[in-house]
Parts: structure tokens; C-alpha cells; sequence
């Protein structure tokens, strides 16, 4: 398996001014195999310290914060020599207590020591009691896969190439085998152990297992880690989300969660299942001016799972209504599942922020706007082949805007204002 993630953890790595790093990530996102890959291959010495399995190193930073001691003691009981150079692997580091203050120490006295920190619910435990270490560590966020990381592990790396390289022409020529992949993608989704089980069996129905299976441990983790005040709003939050995606108006809604739901009684959980990792957020903003930032409308938002063959189970829908292309059962949620294919590819992108714009009055929206340094990019997205786009130039005439993009099944064609882009090359066209 093949994650582009890679890339970022060696640009960290070779950094003068390298400080402790934190990786964050929904449980099973793939954050440890990528960490213990990259230490394999581009560290020389490392030394994996799990604070959940490792129940002896669990109270390592409880008596202080001398951490020549902890060296030691981690060198003595994982049988490794630890020298300056050596990469420290902290996994689960939420498990151990004071963890991630520990890493500010790490900054302090050992700066030239290579650290990684990792924990499945490091979200929640970086809003704990434990003293955070502002301005004294580094962050990576880890997701799903993207299409193209999905390509690469189904050993289609030429079309991954080809999208890459923007080849409209070629690319055409074979869209239907295009196509075919990314209407699997859908159904199979990002998280590694789902594509990998796809990658060795070709066997949709054991992909559907490991997703059932996740979304469990999920729901699990509700339980185990969240305050048993908010536990049955988490669940109730959890459970709307299929309807609040299928809205033809995809505004969040309380009272899809329950009748007569208010905001602030559901805040808090909420909160924390975006501090999980298991839901992405696009909030509204009120103009398409620049900064976008200044005109969020942050009591307005847009929900998404972080995952959309998650989704796609969540959902109990079955291989053949997504996979295959002359199934018309769908309807209604179609559109609701294309956006979540467009944000997913968007969050990996990393370097924008994430926004829709609708109309105070009327039922004008574009369905995303990013912003990347000076220029702002209206996006559309259309689930199959219809065009119509009154909105989008609306809009792009109120803004004066001229490099709006609309993501759909079409294939290429620039229309000067607007540029009609394929939905399997989301991401590398706007990379």
C-alpha cells in the first residue's frame, strides 16, 4: 500500500527546525502502519513505544519531566539503543498520562530528537486537562485514502498517471473503465483495511464486513471515551446522519437528530464527534469575497463522514446500486453521496480552507468554495451529467469570478468562466 503521507512525514523528518510531531486521524485511518513504514524505510533507528499494549511504559512521564530518564527507561524495557538520532515513536499517547505535555519537553531539552506522537482519539485528548504544548510541536492530519492513493493500491497506476498528468483526450477514451473504478471506490471507500480487503479478495461482500465491523468499534468508542452525559446525543447524531446527507438542502439540521432538537443541546456532542475524526464540516459563508474566513457563518453548517464507503454502509446500500451504472435506484441520494466523494478528495488536499455559499432569501447554492492564497473557486457538483449551472453563474457574475469549477460524470470541457472537470479528477485538478 502506497500513501502519499509519506511524502509529508519525510519533509517533516528532514527539517532543521523539526519539532515533535503529532499525527492525527480517526481510529483505523491507517496513522501507525504509515509511521512504522516510513521508520522502516527512511529512519536508520527507531523504537515504537504503544502506550495501550505497553502497559509498563503507561506512567513513564507521571513522576517528571526528566527525559533522559524516559530515554532510558524506554530503552531498557523495549531491549534498543537510543541515541539523538533515534526516531521515538509514541502511539496511543493519549493513554499515557501527561503524554502530550511530555512533548514539550521533548522540544526543550532534546530538540534534535526525532519524536512522533499518534492516538487513535488524540482529537478528543488534545481538548483534556493535560497542558497543551502550544507553539512546541508540529501536526499531520491522516485520512482516508483518496481515488487516486485508491488507484495505486488496485495497482491501476497508469490511469492514476494519465489523471495526473491531465490527458483529457486519453482519459476520455477510457472513461468507462474509469468510471468503473471510481463507482468502486465509492462502495469500498478509503479506510486501508477495507481496500486492502478489496485489493486480495475482489469480494464486495467481505469489504461490507470490515465496514460494518469499524463502524461498530466506532460506536464502541462512544461508550468507552466519551462523557456518559453526552453518549445518548452522540448516538442520536451518529444515526441522523444518513438523512441529514441525503437533504436536497444539505444544511445541518437539529430536528433531523431528534424532534424539537435545539443547537445547544447537541453542541458539545457533536464537537466531539468532529474532534473524533468521524465527521468533516463545511460551514457557510456569506459572500465570495476575499478572506473567506471573515464571512463564516459558523451557526450554519454542512456535515460529512469521514469516509465515504463508511457511508455507503451506513447507509445498507448494496453493491449493485453503486457500482453499477444503469442502476437508477439511487435518486435522491445521489447527489448527497457525489458530495461526499468532492469533500473527501478536498480534505485531502490540505492546504485550503472549506466552505458552501447559499442565499439569504432563495434557493441559490454552491456547493463548495475554497480559497487558495488570492483566488477563490466556486465548486459545483453534479452527481451524473446534467449541466445546468444558474447559481454557479449567478454567483461567479455577483463576484466577478472567473475559474469556476463544476465536478461531474461529463468530461472535460473549459467554457473560459467555467471548466467542466471529471469527478475521478477532483483532486489532481485542483493540486
Amino acid at each position: 500500500m502506497k500513501r502519499r503521507a509519506i511524502e509529508q512525514l519525510e519533509e517533516w523528518y528532514n527539517r532543521d527546525n523539526r519539532k515533535p510531531l503529532i499525527v492525527r486521524g480517526a481510529r483505523q485511518v491507517g496513522k501507525t502502519w504509515l509511521i512504522n513504514e516510513f521508520a522502516k524505510t527512511e529512519v536508520p533507528n527507531h523504537v515504537y513505544v504503544n502506550f495501550e499494549d505497553d502497559r509498563q511504559l503507561r506512567d513513564v512521564f507521571q513522576t517528571d519531566f526528566n527525559m533522559e530518564r524516559v530515554l532510558e527507561r524506554i530503552s531498557l524495557l523495549k531491549d534498543a539503543d537510543i541515541d539523538g538520532e533515534t526516531l521515538i515513536i509514541l502511539d496511543e499517547i493519549q493513554e499515557a498520562p501527561h503524554g502530550i505535555t511530555a512533548l514539550k519537553y521533548f522540544a526543550e531539552k532534546l530538540p534534535k530528537q526525532p519524536v512522533i506522537a499518534a492516538g487513535s482519539l488524540l482529537g478528543i485528548s488534545l481538548h483534556s486537562d493535560d497542558s497543551f504544548p502550544v507553539g512546541k510541536v508540529d501536526f499531520m492530519d491522516v485520512g482516508p485514502m483518496d481515488f487516486e492513493e485508491f488507484l495505486w493500491a488496485v495497482s491501476a497506476e497508469r490511469i492514476a498517471k494519465t489523471i495526473q498528468r491531465r490527458d483529457w483526450t486519453l482519459l476520455t477514451s477510457v472513461r468507462d473503465k474509469i468510471e468503473r473504478w471510481l463507482r468502486i471506490y465509492y462502495y469500498v471507500g478509503g479506510m486501508p483495511k477495507a481496500v486492502d480487503t478489496y485489493v486480495k479478495t475482489s469480494d464486495l461482500t467481505q469489504v461490507r464486513q470490515e465496514q460494518k465491523a469499524l463502524l461498530a468499534a466506532y460506536e464502541n468508542d462512544f461508550s468507552k471515551h466519551a462523557p456518559a452525559n453526552i453518549v445518548p446525543r452522540i448516538r442520536l447524531l451518529w444515526n441522523s446522519i444518513v438523512a441529514q446527507i441525503s437533504r436536497e438542502n444539505k444544511k445541518f439540521v437539529f430536528g433531523l437528530v431528534k424532534e424539537g432538537a435545539r443547537a445547544r443541546e447537541y453542541e458539545v456532542a457533536l464537537e466531539w464527534l468532529f474532534d473524533a475524526g468521524l465527521l468533516l464540516r463545511a460551514n457557510r459563508c456569506k459572500s465570495g469575497e476575499l478572506p473567506l474566513k471573515a464571512f463564516v457563518d459558523i451557526g450554519a453548517f454542512k456535515i460529512f463522514l469521514l469516509d465515504i464507503g463508511l457511508l455507503c454502509a451506513m447507509a445498507e446500500l448494496p453493491p449493485s446500486v453503486i457500482v453499477d451504472r444503469e442502476n437508477t435506484l439511487l435518486a435522491g441520494f445521489k447527489g448527497g453521496l457525489t458530495e461526499q466523494y468532492v469533500m473527501q478528495q478536498l480534505v485531502s488536499l490540505r492546504d485550503f480552507g472549506i466552505y458552501y455559499w447559499s442565499a439569504e432569501s432563495s434557493s441559490g447554492e454552491i456547493d463548495f468554495l475554497v480559497q487558495r492564497h488570492e483566488t477563490i473557486i466556486p465548486i459545483e457538483v453534479k452527481a451524473e451529467e446534467n449541466l445546468q449551472s444558474k447559481s454557479l453563474a449567478a454567483f461567479c457574475k455577483k463576484y466577478n469570478l472567473s475559474n469556476a469549477v463544476r465536478f461531474s460524470m461529463s468530461d472535460f470541457r473549459d467554457q473560459e468562466w467555467m471548466k467542466n472537470v471529471p469527478l475521478y479528477a477532483v483532486r489532481s485538478f485542483l493540486q
